[in-house]
């Protein structure tokens, strides 16, 4: 009988592509992964990897063989989900990674819905939306917030994904800048010759800032470029110049600038949970999402109510729980 364990193993490897990554990443020498690898062809009865000098590489009974320990490992959690709910009380460890807007706008309010169960606990990371989808398909985190730019997201078959709420961009000005005022109208036309501050050329945020000037043939090029919508923000209240950034930058609040609305439609993202399929059910995954979906419907009222002059976001109060659908 194929162990369980030599499964994950192998898709392991399958997505790391190489025994020393798959150690790393597992935390086992390479040593130990080669010779469970080896124990795992002996069990199946197959060359699964083929294995050179400098490279290993998954034969093709290797890839089928992955094809099939997906499935099955999905099944176990499945299972494992299904006994655990019985117990009803969430317990644990959830991890939970967030691209990193997400992460700080996200976190107070997990940590207050969170803390009422003492036997949960709550790790969450920061990283790129692409690599949260393959954290949580690959299981090494359980939950994902990603972000989506272009209105594509599709739902895997193993994968629930879970839309929370829309994040606009908007336009962030010094204090003492002239549109600071609500009295004076924003003109995207007029704006194409401000000092601007963007994220570099091909992120998402300055894609779609590309893409909202472009109605009125672009801005001149961009004289200062960012790595970390923070950084830029901060930039902005020191009078440095304006800029574009989803709203759900401010969530931490930031003094000395001005919040403005662009005129006609609402360019911005699209905010999504995903979890597997298998373990939307356990206790600890079911009630996380439910707090992420309290988060979100918070941040998603602050947001409607970003004013077109100064805005100093105060720190949102807890609310009761309501009672969602069980995802």
């Amino acid at each position: 009988m194929l162990d369980l364990r030599r499964l994950v193993l192998i898709c392991e490897f399958a997505r790391r592509g190489s025994i020393a990554a798959t150690a790393t990443s597992l935390g086992y020498s390479p040593s130990a992964v080669s010779q469970q690898l080896a124990a795992l062809e002996r069990q199946a009865g197959a060359v699964l990897i083929d294995r050179t000098a400098r490279s290993a590489e998954l034969t093709d009974a290797g890839r089928r063989l992955v094809e099939h320990a997906e499935r099955i490992l999905a099944m176990v959690e499945s299972a494992e989900s299904d006994l655990s709910a019985q117990a009803a009380t969430p317990s644990g460890r959830v991890t939970v990674t967030a691209f990193p807007t997400a992460a700080v706008a996200f976190a107070p309010a997990l940590a207050r819905t969170l803390r009422r169960h003492g036997e949960l606990t709550l790790r969450m990371g920061q990283g790129r939306s692409g690599r949260g989808m393959r954290e949580v398909q690959s299981g090494e985190v359980d939950i994902a917030l990603i972000d989506d730019w272009h209105g594509r997201m599709r739902e895997p078959d193993t994968m629930r994904v879970f839309p929370l709420l829309h994040d606009p961009l908007v336009l962030v000005v010094p204090r003492r800048h002239r549109l600071a005022s609500p009295d004076v109208p924003v003109d995207l036309w007029e704006l194409r010759d401000e000092p601007w501050m963007a994220t570099p050329d091909g992120e998402p945020s300055r894609l779609a800032v590309d893409r909202l000037m472009a109605g009125v043939g672009g801005h001149r090029p961009v004289p200062w470029e960012f790595e970390g919508l923070g950084t830029i923000i901060g930039l902005v209240a020191k009078g440095i110049g304006i800029a574009a950034v989803p709203a759900l930058a401010l969530a931490a609040g930031v003094r000395g600038i001005a919040v403005r609305r662009f005129p006609g439609p609402q360019v911005g993202r699209v905010v999504h949970a995903v979890a597997r399929s298998s373990s939307v059910h356990r206790p600890a995954v079911s009630v996380t999402l439910r707090a992420v979906h309290v988060a979100a419907r918070l941040l998603a009222a602050d947001l409607e109510g970003v004013e077109p002059a100064s805005r100093e976001r105060p720190e949102p109060q807890p609310e009761p729980q309501p009672e969602l659908e069980a995802p």
